[in-house]
């Protein structure tokens, strides 16, 4: 069995990632601040023994345990600021680039320093990478070699992308994974196409046409695991489905899982989403359809490929 490093080991995929991987028996040390409390060894699944061991590292002040590194077979690098947590100030802006550019290179410093048995690193990246979809009928998908796009989260993605890329010039096997908006029981995006559900509205944003590529937890977890075990896989790949949806139809779709026909569609205007969530709003709004062909040729299989299947065992 391997022992895998993960930063960002305690957020919502870092989560799912460590019960998956030492369900499969194998050793998880999880990264960790070094101002935060640490943990009792355990571990996120009931149905392993295989303890979660912490490591500390700070990333301003470029420090990390070696052990950590010297015991890895495996870095899975998850680590930055939620984009969608707070409005984009400029120091909020400069938190999400440095949170995930210093923290790569923090990890290429290490693993460059300390004598280790590496053998592959996996990192996130977003499909904020890419641009809105062009305004024709029928536009091409994004795929894996189109250029950034020079706004805040595709200059941002590529500075993140940059920062890990030493890992290759160090004869590790670096997969980058561009990952679209990740659908979970346990919180990510749909906690917020839920709220308004409560009180039995569907909030549609802006016309619903904005179209959303998005991945269930569970295959992103798969895609991961894939990442770092299978030998073949090396360069950056779009982590989404192979069916990528309208704000629209993925709205109504978990407005009809959870409240049956008890709920009432509503639009929700652009112009109020750009009053409360400022430059967010651009994100929000955009439509960008991103490609899942190279995942499909090397044969990876999407265990929830259509949102129907995604939501329903989401909300199940």
């Amino acid at each position: 069995m391997a022992t895998v490093l993960i930063s960002g080991g305690t957020g919502m995929v870092g989560t799912a990632l460590t019960a998956s991987l030492t369900r499969q028996g194998h050793a998880v040390i999880v990264l960790v601040r070094e101002n935060s409390v640490q943990r009792d060894a355990g571990t996120n699944s009931k149905d392993s023994a295989i303890p979660v061991r912490y490591a500390k590292w700070n990333v301003e002040a470029g420090s990390i345990d070696d052990w950590a590194i010297a015991e890895a077979d495996h870095i899975i690098h998850l680590a930055g600021a939620n984009v969608a947590a707070k409005r984009w100030s400029a120091k909020r802006k400069k938190e999400i680039r440095d949170s995930r550019v210093l923290s790569g290179q923090l990890l290429c410093a290490a693993v460059a320093r300390v004598p280790n048995k590496i053998i592959s690193i996996a990192s996130a990246s977003a499909i904020g990478w890419y641009g809105p979809d062009a305004e024709i009928p029928n536009p091409q998908p994004f795929i894996e070699t189109d250029h950034v796009y020079d706004d805040f989260l595709g200059t941002t993605c590529n500075a993140w992308e940059q920062s890990i890329l030493p890992m290759q010039a160090m004869g590790k096997r670096l997969s980058i994974l561009r990952t679209g908006i990740v659908l979970s029981p346990d919180g990510g995006a749909l906690t917020e196409f839920r709220q308004p559900l409560r009180f039995g509205v569907a909030a549609i944003l802006s016309n619903g046409r904005q179209v959303i590529s998005w991945i269930h937890i569970n295959d992103l977890v798969r895609l991961y695991e894939a990442a770092i075990f299978d030998q073949t896989m090396a360069g950056v790949y779009n982590a989404v489905t192979p069916n990528p949806v309208d704000n629209k139809t993925l709205t109504l779709t978990l407005a009809r899982a959870i409240r049956g026909r008890a709920f009432i569609p509503m639009h929700v205007p652009g112009f109020v989403l750009k009053i409360v969530l400022g430059e967010m709003s651009i994100e929000v709004l955009k439509s960008c359809t991103v490609s899942a062909n190279k995942l499909s040729r090397m044969g990876f299989q999407f265990a929830y490929p259509s949102i129907d299947a995604a939501i329903t065992s989401i909300v199940q």
